[in-house]
């Protein structure tokens, strides 16, 4: 198969943004396109709560289902069946109405609680409704048992015809309302750390300032001069086989990304991470498992035609579905994973000097952390992964802050983040290179990722038997341990040189085979 996209203004078929419904503000469906999941707080992270007063907020809910088959026309009363469903617990969300509101509207998100609230109470009632039909059929039938006068007999084969006939509806309907009912509270976003700062990109907090930017007595370049004048990639050449937003990386640059890679594996690996490389084309239901909700109408997801499968945009979403509908034994957990794999996004709606080059690519290489633990151990894995991050950008003599994201930048799944943007000197600002998010049970919930706790289990079974304790969603953490383009326009940039050659840092020496500098090529 051919995976072909649409790029730079040329239509092929292999490859197409996919379509998803949404619905509409009177409890019906209706399609029109819309960006699939991943959005670019794919390095975004999250993280749970401490103590008691805020353990009861951490309850993880589903973003908006994707429909795998290619969008289609339906009439406007028709409910759409979500392709997946959530383990979405309605009666937290109704018994905690209003900080569930507060949440929905301190994320800028579009969930109609109001709605979900409304159709929580109808499927309650119908489904009385139904038990109570239920109980008269089976009365019925107990009653025709026994021995009967002719007549009486035929009375109640028609009064459990006629049961039959209404429960058939009343079950059908109640299906439709489930659907219904599931496919909105999918919209609702995680819940967040009560120390989160409210509001936009803005507003976000600083964490910690490691190092000061470089001096130069000279006049700095871009990485975009350096890697023309080093000869280290082409652009131009890419955009011709490609597209826009694609590159050819050459001589040092390839073994510059090598050496990020297995440099970076080796420090993870060292903390206790086992390695992966993944799948790079997923079912769309697991991206949406994963809780990547579209913001605006600009998809970052690249869909396979006639198919159910796409590209991934980060290592996270196969990762998080390697346990997928499971329950895992408590002992085994944490579940540490560090993977590289290549990501894809269309990075639609970007444009401008702040994306030019490698900062905003179609194609990258990356490595992930991920880790899936117990409920109350993910506030510290949290601060593990942001750690880890920290660490290795310091080793490599970068100059970086580290944010805790407000509010209006969480994506959905995200309970807090923490980002960290290093200094990019040919660029003139700080520019994002990581994020680690801690997205408590918000995914666990969706990909069906249990544990059962060891604590002793009761022996109340009347026959004796042992009662098991009963499974519990886990925690899922994820870290961005290194994003190799922005690496590289940190590298370039903050090493460069006054006679043209770019210094490379110590601890990827080894993994370039001792090159010390990249110097320019002789003419």
């Amino acid at each position: 198969m051919a995976f072909q996209c649409r790029l730079s203004g040329a239509t092929i078929h292999s490859l197409k943004m996919a379509t998803i419904p949404i619905s509409s503000s009177s409890s019906r469906f209706i399609f029109r396109t819309l960006p699939q999941t991943l959005n670019h707080a794919l390095f975004s992270r999250h993280t749970p709560p401490k103590a008691p007063p805020f353990s009861v907020l951490i309850r993880a809910f589903s973003a908006q289902a994707v429909v795998a088959a290619p969008a289609a026309e339906i009439s406007d009363d028709k409910v759409v069946k979500p392709q997946w469903k959530a383990a979405i617990d309605f009666k937290w969300i109704r018994d905690n109405k209003e900080a569930v509101a507060t949440n929905i509207k301190s994320r800028n998100s579009n969930a109609n609680l109001e709605l979900v609230l409304e159709l929580y109470d109808k499927m309650l009632n119908l489904q009385k409704e139904v038990e109570r039909l239920r109980g008269e059929r089976n009365n019925v039938a107990n009653k025709m048992k026994g021995k009967l006068e002719p007549s009486e007999r035929q009375k109640l084969v028609e009064e459990g015809k006629n049961l039959k006939e209404a429960l058939t509806t009343l079950e059908e309907d109640l299906i439709n309302l489930r659907d219904e009912l599931q496919f909105e509270a999918q919209c609702i976003p995680n819940m967040t750390h009560p120390d989160v700062p409210i509001g936009g990109e803005d507003s976000s907090k600083l964490r910690n300032m490691v190092g000061s930017p470089l001096s130069f007595d000279f006049l700095v370049k871009d990485h975009l001069q350096i890697g023309k004048e080093l000869d280290l990639f082409d652009f131009d050449a890419a955009a011709e086989v490609s597209g826009s937003k694609f590159y050819y990386l050459k001589n040092e640059a390839v073994m510059m990304e090598m050496a990020l890679v297995n440099w970076t594996l080796t420090e993870v690996m060292k903390k206790g991470f086992t390695p992966l490389t993944t799948p790079e084309i997923v079912r769309s239901s697991v991206v949406e498992k994963c809780g990547f909700q579209p913001r605006g109408e600009n998809t970052q997801v690249y869909s396979i035609e006639d198919s159910d499968q796409c590209l991934i945009g980060t290592a996270e979403i196969p990762v998080g579905g390697i346990h997928m509908d499971s329950i895992v034994s408590e002992s085994s957990l944490p579940l540490k994973y560090v993977a590289f794999s290549h990501c894809f996004r269309t990075e639609a709606g970007a444009a401008g000097t702040a994306t030019r080059g490698l900062y905003r690519v179609h194609q990258f290489s990356k490595v992930e952390m991920f880790i899936f633990c117990k409920q109350e151990e993910s506030d510290m894995y949290h601060e593990e992964l942001i750690k880890i991050e920290e660490d290795l950008f310091s080793s490599l003599g970068l100059h970086y802050k580290t944010l805790d994201m407000a509010t209006g930048d969480l994506g959905a799944p995200a309970y807090r983040k923490f980002d960290v943007e290093a200094w990019m000197p040919g660029l003139g600002r700080y520019g994002e290179i990581s994020s680690a998010s801690n997205c408590t049970d918000y995914q666990s919930r969706r990909l069906g990722i249990r544990y059962r706790p060891s604590e002793s289990p009761s022996t109340t079974s009347n026959k004796g038997k042992t009662n098991q304790a009963a499974p519990k969603f886990v925690h899922t953490l994820n870290a961005t341990a290194c994003a190799v383009p922005r690496m590289l326009v940190c590298l370039l940039e903050n090493f460069q040189q006054e006679d043209g050659s770019v210094i490379i840092p110590d601890p990827l020496r080894p993994f370039m085979g001792g090159i010390e500098a990249i110097y320019p090529k002789s003419r």
